[in-house]
């Protein structure tokens, strides 16, 4: 259990509305770069490998390819330079952490989309008046 007062703290700097993803979901993170007196926001894909800790300390890691090298970055979820998180794809995987995704190469590295069928809903019937 945590200290009442250690989350009265931490309160104000939790994001309102924090990011809705899950582990082997493609995303894309906008984080703000800052350069010197400059800043812009960059875009950063990949698939969510690992998610951990509570309220401030929360963190996902997310991996991605470039030029046959792996690359892997770490977000805080309150962090004020992480914008946005957009997911592209939901993956379907089997569990918590896919750490095993470093040691694939090529096609093996893709995660299973996971695909959501929208259930149809009836239409609802048009209520005739008694004439």
């Amino acid at each position: 259990m945590r200290q009442p007062l250690i989350d009265l703290v931490e309160k104000p700097y939790l994001k309102k509305k924090p990011p809705e993803f899950r582990i082997g979901d493609t995303v894309d993170v906008l984080c703000r770069i800052v350069e010197g007196e400059k800043e812009r926001v960059q875009v950063f894909n990949g698939v969510v490998i690992a998610r951990r800790g509570t309220s401030i300390n929360e963190s996902f890691t997310v991996r991605r390819i470039v030029s046959n090298e792996g690359v892997e970055r770490t977000f805080l979820i309150s962090s004020p330079n992480v914008v946005e998180v957009k997911v592209r794809r939901c993956g379907k995987v089997r569990r918590a952490k896919l750490f095993y995704l470093r040691d694939r190469i090529g096609k093996a590295r893709k995660v299973r989309e996971l695909r959501v069928h929208k259930k149809e809903a009836p239409e609802p019937e048009l209520a005739t008046s008694p004439a």
